[in-house]
Formats: structure tokens, C-alpha cells, sequence
């Protein structure tokens, strides 16, 4: 399999112009720490990079880091952040989900096959990767619709690559963050261990 060759210099440049000027993170308050059948997460069903399939149960009473990806952006660095956050927490109930998708100025370009090779060889990737998807727009994918709609999602479109959204372990979404916030912000590492199962 070919690995893709990127130069991230003129994403970068591109990343950092359109998210200047970020909103800040907002935060819902924190939910009772159980995980009832009722999340409409635990209804849906993903598709892996590698075509298997996800049931959304697979999340049920864990703490989720859901994080739009792209391979070819100035954040791609994050992707060892993420990696890092997700091996420190994973064994207290943390998954790190990625969903990669192609709408900011084409920047996840690749097929299945390229994206995961990228991600494992470059970043040493083994959290969940989605199927490339939209997160905005009409063909926005059901996961999307329901981070951005919920409270803490603020019902605001995502700005670009790297936006990250926690949801607790009841299945609720509680705080929203911009792209720039990087995995160990202490901010983002505060959302997620205030979270984390009890």
C-alpha cells in the first residue's frame, strides 16, 4: 500500500487563517454518570475505516472524545496528542473517536486504505477511525447532526478540522472545543477527567 506524501506548510497557513478566531469552548453541565439506552448515540451504527461495523452500544457508559480529523491540515500533528490522550485514559474509560472528512478545502483527500496508513504509520493511530464523512451541510452524517445540536454542540457549524466534542458516560454531549485546542490543553484534559466513569 502507498502512503500518501503531504506537505502540511500551506494547510497550516490555511488552518490558521480561517480559525483566527475561534469561539470558546463551551460546557454543559455535568451529567449523572450512568449510561441509559435512551442516548441517541448508543442507536446509531458506525462503519470503521476498514468497513466493519460499530455498533453505537460499543460507547455505552465510556467517555468520548469525538474529533473531525484530516491528514492534510496544519493540526494534523494532533493526531499524536490524541493518541497519547487516549493510551493515558483509555484503561479509565476514554475512547478517542475519529471521523475523517474532506469538506475543509479538501484536506483528507485520500481513500479508506491511505487514511489509515497514513494515521498508523505517521502517528502510531490505534483509537477508532470512522469512514470519511460530512460534518456539515445537508449531507451532514447523523453523529454530527447530533454533536452540533446538542447543547453544548451551540447548534453552530463546524469551523474546520480538529473541533472536538466530549460526551459523558450517560451519552450526553458536555462540552465542544475549537480546532486549536490542542489534546492536552488542560482545559480539554479536564472536560474529559471530570467525565470519566465512576
Amino acid at each position: 500500500m502507498r502512503l500518501p506524501t503531504f506537505l502540511f506548510s500551506a494547510s497550516l497557513a490555511a488552518c490558521s487563517a480561517i480559525a483566527a478566531d475561534p469561539a470558546a469552548p463551551s460546557a454543559a453541565a455535568p451529567a449523572a454518570e450512568t449510561a441509559p439506552a435512551t442516548s441517541p448515540l448508543y442507536a446509531m451504527t458506525f462503519t470503521r475505516l476498514d468497513g466493519t461495523t460499530m455498533p453505537g452500544t460499543e460507547l455505552a457508559g465510556k467517555t468520548v472524545l469525538f474529533v473531525n480529523v484530516a491528514s492534510k491540515c496544519g493540526y494534523t500533528p494532533q493526531y499524536e496528542g490524541l493518541q497519547a490522550l487516549y493510551e493515558a485514559h483509555r484503561d479509565k474509560g476514554l475512547v478517542v473517536v475519529g471521523q475523517p472528512c474532506n469538506q475543509f478545502m479538501g484536506q483528507e483527500p485520500g481513500s479508506s486504505e491511505d487514511i489509515a496508513s497514513f494515521c498508523k504509520m505517521n502517528y502510531g493511530v490505534t483509537f477508532p477511525l470512522l469512514e470519511k464523512a460530512d460534518v456539515n451541510g445537508k449531507d451532514r452524517n447523523a453523529l454530527y447532526t447530533w454533536l452540533v445540536g446538542s447543547e453544548a454542540g451551540g447548534d453552530k457549524n463546524i469551523k474546520w478540522n480538529f473541533e472536538k466534542f466530549v460526551v459523558s458516560p450517560a451519552g450526553e454531549v458536555v462540552a465542544r472545543f475549537e480546532p486549536k485546542v490542542a489534546p492536552q490543553d488542560p482545559s480539554l484534559v479536564a472536560a474529559i477527567t471530570a467525565h470519566l466513569p465512576k
